[in-house]
Order: C-alpha cells, then structure tokens, then sequence
C-alpha cells in the first residue's frame, strides 16, 4: 500500500471509531459531564490548576458551552467549585469524591471495552498499538 492508501485508511477507521462510540461500544460514557471530569483528571495530572477556561480550551468549545458543562457535571456531584487561595476572583474546579469514584469507573469500563476489541490480540500487537495509538493523538491532537 502507499502513503495515500495508508492515510485513507487510518481517516476511515477514525471515522469508524466516532461512529461506533456515539452509537455503541461506549455510549453509554459519552456523557458531557464525564468529558469535564476527563480534563479536570488530565489537568490535576499535569500538575495544572483547572478552570472553566481550560475545560473549553480541552474540549473545543466556547466559554458559554464550557460554562454549561461545567454546571452539569457541578449539578451532578461530580466537580466543585473552589475560590484560588492565591487568587479569590479566580474559580477552579476539582473532582469530588464522587467524581473521582466515577473517573475509576470510566476507566475500569473504557479500559475493558478495549480488552473486548483487542481479546485476540498478541501481547505484541496490544504494546505496538498502544505505542503507537498514544504517539499519534499526541501529535494529532495537538494540531
């Protein structure tokens, strides 16, 4: 195959993969408030205080709609907000017990809804593609 069959390739399973997440393997996690809880998680990781700026920034959307996000994941005991002790005018948000119970079930049911997909799979195969899937988003998501 050439670069442009392998391109096309990688462009369909991409839209396969959304497909099937909107629509089945992990629906049921695509929840908007689990998305906060996803980049309070990665910021608190990081070592970077999160804001409903930063929730926006991660998730491609606007202030308004992070806002609105935020809120809902707020609602649901899932996150608090926090005055900055270095800064009062500045509000961040945390995971609550709550939220972080739920982050662990997020992980527990994503990461066994790859299991299934790659239960055929060498031990190999399943080091080279997650080797190789992490440089991609890495690259991919940064553009």
């Amino acid at each position: 195959m050439d670069v442009e069959t392998h391109l096309a390739a990688v462009e369909q399973a991409l839209i396969a993969m959304r497909r099937s997440q909107s629509r089945r393997a992990l629906a049921e996690l695509a929840v908007p408030a689990f998305e906060v809880l996803d980049v309070i998680e990665a910021a608190e990781r990081s070592g970077v205080q999160a804001t409903v700026s930063g929730v926006a920034a991660a998730l491609h959307v606007d202030q308004p709609r992070a806002s609105k996000l935020v809120t809902s994941a707020v609602d649901a005991g899932l996150v608090a907000r926090v005055a900055d002790k270095a800064d009062g005018r500045r509000v961040l948000l945390v995971r609550t017990p709550r939220g972080r119970a739920t982050s662990a079930e997020l992980h527990r049911a994503r990461q066994a809804a790859c299991a299934a997909a790659m239960a055929d799979w060498t031990d190999e195969e399943r080091v080279a593609f997650a080797g190789l899937l992490t440089r991609f988003v890495a690259v991919f998501g940064a553009r």
